[in-house]
């Protein structure tokens, strides 16, 4: 397929923005672009390769004259347009929780399982952008050594949240500097300066939304339905960029040396690892990157079977639209639409 037709739904928000830098990046063959965006922006006009493009609202008509739609937005809109956009012709990659479980829409990193677009009935979802790095760095090593339980906790920055968050940060910043008191607005309290275990709602077992995705998206992508994962997810005061401390244990005995090799070479993985001389992956290492970083890989000195890790990534684009243009390569590549 020379050109595909595209629209992308949220195109003024933090990941929609990337996502339009992306095309540009990856010379994407799109012969047509469609931007969508809530009613606010509608009649807005945004460049995308040297092409002034106008907002405009999502309707059946437009879906008849596309071929892929990316939505990046609320929960809400995913619910609505995405059938919408199938029953159309077009084929969905969301970026919502939305579809992730559904049994009939495969829940696909490229790096990871890729295979299974090859099942889609119209919608492809993509994880959560703290699942992303964890299954990525989990598949190489399972393939040598399975996994048996993993525990992992997220440094997670606000851009996770859009640029509402990313905008306080920076307010509540200006005023805690300026020796006042920042109040609390998107979060539960301040995020300046601040870190607060809580993201999205908590749960009956006491763990959060965010918390049990990490656990069920990682057995759906992996294909394992009794991985074991316990997470804490923390939102911290960094504007871009996922960090994860992870602690593997492997039905084995680990042998770090191989594991550094395995996950060196693998695909969209680059190591920063020399502690000696200060050398880790940190949010601003990664972002604006498309790897996911790891570093400070080491034995876990708890087990002769365990590893731990730190590991980060660019949440707008790896935890977002890399992964869903990528997809999108895939599907061109195998003339799945």
């Amino acid at each position: 397929m020379d050109g595909v037709r595209i629209a992308v739904i949220g195109a003024t928000g933090a990941v929609g923005q990337v996502f339009l830098k992306l095309l540009e990046e990856r010379n994407f063959p799109a012969s047509q672009i469609r931007l969508c965006a809530s009613e606010r922006s509608l009649g807005k006009r945004i460049i995308v390769n040297h092409t002034d493009l106008i907002i405009e609202s999502p309707t059946k008509d437009l879906f008849n004259e596309v071929d892929i739609v990316f939505i990046s937005a609320t929960g809400d809109v995913s619910q609505e347009l995405a059938p919408m956009a199938v029953d159309n012709g077009s084929l969905v990659i969301d970026d919502s929780s939305v579809f992730r479980m559904d049994p009939d829409v495969p829940l696909v990193v490229p790096e990871v399982n890729l295979g299974d677009i090859d099942l889609h009935r119209g919608i492809i979802a993509i994880p959560n952008c703290s699942t992303t790095p964890l299954v990525m760095v989990l598949k190489p090593l399972n393939d040598i050594n399975p996994v048996k339980r993993v525990i992992v906790d997220t440094y997670q920055s606000v851009s996770g949240t859009g640029s509402v968050a990313v905008n306080e940060l920076g307010a509540q910043s200006k005023v805690a500097l300026d020796g006042g008191t920042a109040a609390a607005g998107v979060y539960p309290h301040p995020i300046a300066f601040n870190v607060i275990p809580h993201i999205e709602s908590f749960l009956e077992n006491t763990y959060t939304r965010e918390e049990m995705k990490m656990l069920n998206e990682s057995r759906k992508i992996l294909h394992d339905p009794n991985l074991k994962v316990s997470a804490t997810c923390v939102r911290v005061p960094v504007m871009v960029g996922h960090s994860e401390s992870i602690h593997i244990e492997m039905e084995h005995d680990v042998n770090v040396s191989e594991m550094r090799e395995i996950l060196s070479e693998s695909p969209g993985i680059r190591m920063l690892d020399e502690p000696s001389s200060n050398l880790y992956p940190t949010p601003l290492d990664a972002a604006g990157k498309d790897d996911v970083f790891v570093g400070r890989l080491r034995q876990d000195i708890s087990g002769s079977n365990s590893v731990a890790m730190w590991v980060v990534c660019d949440n707008l684009r790896k935890g977002a639209a890399l992964n869903a243009i990528q997809i999108a390569e895939a599907i061109l590549e195998k003339n799945l639409i």
